[in-house]
């Protein structure tokens, strides 16, 4: 593939210098500016040596997966993420940041969330992203910023959730994650546009222990009790989903002592695994036939497979002919499909005249096809992990959060920090960039309970769907971190890879993706042992309950892959309380809204009434309005009369789906009890005025507003990350609309939060128990946003 432009170039990405080399978290109770700023340079410096691999300028604007953006926008985002963090701790001032404009277009779109569509969002040949030449200047100034903030900011230890220095902190290891995921990315471009950086070693081949085929015994593990999450005080920086903790009790069971090797996985291939629907759940069988998938992502033959590359490569497949021999190429494509293809890789050599080596299928690393090392963790989506649980027999599956607890060396009931393995500078783990890639399941020693790779390598799917643990909270200077991911539809990933590093290589680590997305993620295999009293089986796999709606496609019918006849199975309400609008188990949050809005609408027409008379006392601009909490659109659609454009803002998906239907079809009814509430507005030349979006918090996108009014403090978990971000989006001469049903947000408590940015201008009740407050920009603080 030659995919050079007439006169492309290649821009060096760097603006530190070439490292290979992940340096060890910093205890956050005992250190010193110079060592922050050795591991925010160690941080910078990994990220960017990967985007050197990349041959020209022109790669960067090219989508290696449908569902992720071009390579441009992740190489911006980290340091847009850094400016906006650390503008909302305060660290620095609105005017600091270096590119407002830069900040809007690399922030948001990382997530493959079913409102964020990427494929479409931003890939569809109008969005103009910045030249790479002009996003290394970005990055360049932001890294100076940074040394500046670290020299200027009072160091007081420990640092904790809530020092100002947790949104530095936040950024370095923001960094780390997107280093692991951008290497999944460059991992699916065409080998062709890539080229491996000097310096990045691949583990030997040579290094396994074991020349024979390696016998993945099952090992044993007896009742046992664990407890999940990591205290507040752990003197290392974490992200919001380790905290909060659950002791569990966990029934005997075997899991393989290694990880699935590439060997293991293959006779699963050669038993046309991906051809047999009895292998597959409902979800992974649609996966398959999307897919056209006949074998792991990662794994190559010449058939020319799909390979989900997304924009103007979508046709590319990393399965080449170039890579076989000529007999090789006629022997896959004479066998594919076939019932006979297993006997005939096993047949000896003489019988297929050298169409195929020992293993035949290569692999793709980072940079390069190479002959498959079949002693190598396969890596595969959830989808693939359980279909080859259900094809090697009755009972088998991935592990548990709690099982996974349970085969580790150390107990967390007991564990200090030392004993965390990110602290174990010469750990015998693949990861924290040991190696540029797996290695033979077997080069390290088992741990103490017989399991190999507990640890690094790739990581290992499980059971359990991502959710909060009891007592978790979010950190309002990311409060969409981990909770949208809360809905039943991501699972839970344990114990890190190759190229996992600072926090996401800690024991205390817990990450997420959708069932159908590649990481460097493999899986054990694990069965239940039966009890003592014949009872089932508890693996404490903790599944979320709820079915959330999704915007554009409706309520998801999810379906649990899992025998409950067989296994006792945990069901949980998803720990995002926002959700509780879009639940399926909560109907009554829906419906009382729409009472409240239009069947009973007394109480929001004073609110409308209340805030065109501010507008008539306070004139502004009649430009941009934006209402936050817009629910189904009402408000927005009496403003976009006085006004050129109203955002409308809101997290719930039902209430969104309502006001865009009655933007384009100008009536909705809606069924509550035994009753329709028909609803309309047919205005034309209001509802095209209208710009609705989901959002889960206040984004660089939402644009600076003469008027903004938020309405849905009494509907947020976590106030401070909205009401921190309205200096932002309100324009210094525009005007501030705080309205609660709840009385106690009243003034007093909201100058806690506004003192120093938004003057009190007054304050009233529209019905005995509510709270509107309206405020305007400080001119002291207006000189300094301007």
């Amino acid at each position: 593939m030659n995919i050079k432009k007439p006169n492309d170039r290649y821009t060096n990405p760097l603006t530190g210098k070439l490292v290979f080399d992940s340096i060890k978290p910093l205890d956050l109770t005992n250190f010193t500016k110079e060592d922050a700023k050795a591991y925010f340079d160690n941080s910078f410096d990994l990220y960017e040596t990967l985007f050197t691999s990349l041959k020209y300028d022109s790669i960067y604007y090219l989508c290696p997966d449908r569902l992720r953006l071009p390579l441009i926008f992740y190489y911006g985002h980290t340091a847009a993420v850094f400016m906006n963090k650390l503008c909302l701790a305060g660290l620095i001032k609105p005017n600091e940041r270096i590119r407002l404009d830069l900040d809007m277009t690399f922030e948001t779109g990382v997530d493959e969330m079913s409102w964020d569509d990427t494929e479409h969002y931003r890939m569809g040949g109008s969005y103009k992203w910045p030249s790479v030449e002009e996003t290394k200047e970005f990055r360049a100034k932001v890294r100076d910023l940074i040394y500046k903030v670290i020299e200027r900011t009072p160091l007081e230890l420990p640092v904790t959730w809530d020092s100002p220095w947790w949104a530095l902190f936040m950024g370095f290891e923001h960094e780390r994650i997107h280093f692991e995921t951008s290497t999944v990315l460059i991992r699916q471009y065409p080998v062709e546009l890539v080229q491996r950086p000097v310096g990045w070693s691949y583990a030997p081949f040579e290094l396994s222990q074991e020349k024979n085929i390696i016998q993945n015994e099952m090992v044993k593990v007896p009742d046992t009790q664990v407890r999940l999450g990591k205290k507040l005080d752990f003197p290392t920086y974490g992200w919001d989903n380790e905290y909060g903790q659950v002791d569990c009790k966990v029934s005997a069971f075997e899991a393989s002592k290694f990880k699935v090797t590439n060997e293991q996985y293959l006779e699963f291939v050669l038993d046309n695994g991906y051809l047999k629907r009895e292998y597959w759940s409902e979800e992974g069988w649609q996966w398959v036939r999307y897919k056209q998938a006949r074998h792991p992502l990662f794994w190559i033959c010449p058939l020319k497979c799909k390979s989900g590359c997304g924009g103007s490569i979508s046709n590319y497949s990393h399965c080449q002919e170039h890579h076989f021999t000529k007999s090789q190429i006629n022997t896959f494509k004479s066998l594919n499909g076939k019932e006979d293809m297993k006997n005939f890789f096993k047949d000896s050599d003489e019988n297929h005249n050298d169409n195929l080596t020992e293993f035949p299928f290569k692999l793709r690393l980072m940079f390069d096809v190479v002959d498959m090392p079949k002693n190598w963790p396969v890596e595969v989506n959830y989808h693939e992990a359980k279909a080859f649980c259900k094809w090697k027999g009755q009972g088998f599956r991935c592990i548990s959060e709690a099982e996974h607890h349970a085969i580790r060396e150390y107990d967390i009931l007991d564990l200090n920090p030392s004993k965390d393995i990110i602290y174990h500078i010469h750990s015998k783990v693949n990861h924290n960039m040991a190696y540029g890639s797996s290695t033979p399941v077997d080069l390290h020693p088992a741990n103490c309970k017989g399991f190999h790779d507990v640890f690094g390598n790739v990581w290992e799917w499980t059971e359990d769907n991502f959710n909060g643990l009891p007592g978790t909270k979010t950190h309002f200077l990311y409060d969409d971190f981990s909770s949208p991911c809360y809905d039943g539809r991501h699972n839970l990933i344990m114990g890190g890879s190759w190229a996992s590093t600072g926090d996401v290589a800690s024991c205390y680590a817990r990450y997420m993706f959708r069932r159908h997305f590649y990481q460097h993620c493999g899986f054990r295999l694990v069965r239940s042992l039966p009890t003592m009293d014949n009872s089932k089986p508890n693996p404490h796999i903790r599944l979320v309950k709820d079915q959330i709606f999704v915007l554009g496609s409706g309520t998801p019918d999810k379906k649990v892959d899992l025998d409950e006849n067989e296994l006792e199975i945990g069901y949980y309400e998803t720990t995002n309380k926002q959700y509780l609008y879009d639940s399926h188990l909560h109907p009554e949050y829906f419906h009382n809204e729409i009472v409240y809005q239009h069947k009973n609408g007394e109480q929001v027409e004073k609110l409308i009434g209340e805030v065109n008379k501010i507008l008539d006392e306070n004139p502004v601009e009649a430009k941009i309005a934006t209402h936050l909490g817009c629910s189904t659109g009402r408000l927005v659609f009496n403003l976009a009369k006085r006004f050129e454009e109203v955002v409308g803002v809101d997290f719930c998906g039902k209430f969104l789906d309502i006001a865009l239907k009655l933007q384009s079809e100008g009536e909705v009814c809606v069924k509550i009890g035994s009753e329709d509430v028909c609803i309309k507005c047919d205005d034309k030349s209001v509802v095209n005025k209208a710009n609705f979006k989901q959002m889960t918090w206040i984004p660089n996108e939402i644009p600076k507003s003469e008027l903004v009014v938020f309405s849905m403090i009494d509907r947020i978990e976590n106030h401070l990350s909205w009401l921190k971000r309205l200096r932002e989006i309100v324009r210094p001469s525009g005007v501030l609309v705080i309205y609660s049903e709840d009385s106690k947000w009243t003034s007093k408590k909201l100058k806690e939060i506004f003192d120093k940015i938004f003057d009190f201008k007054k304050e009233i009740s529209l019905c005995g128990k509510d709270c509107l407050s309206l405020w305007k920009m400080k001119p002291s603080y207006a000189a300094e946003y301007l």
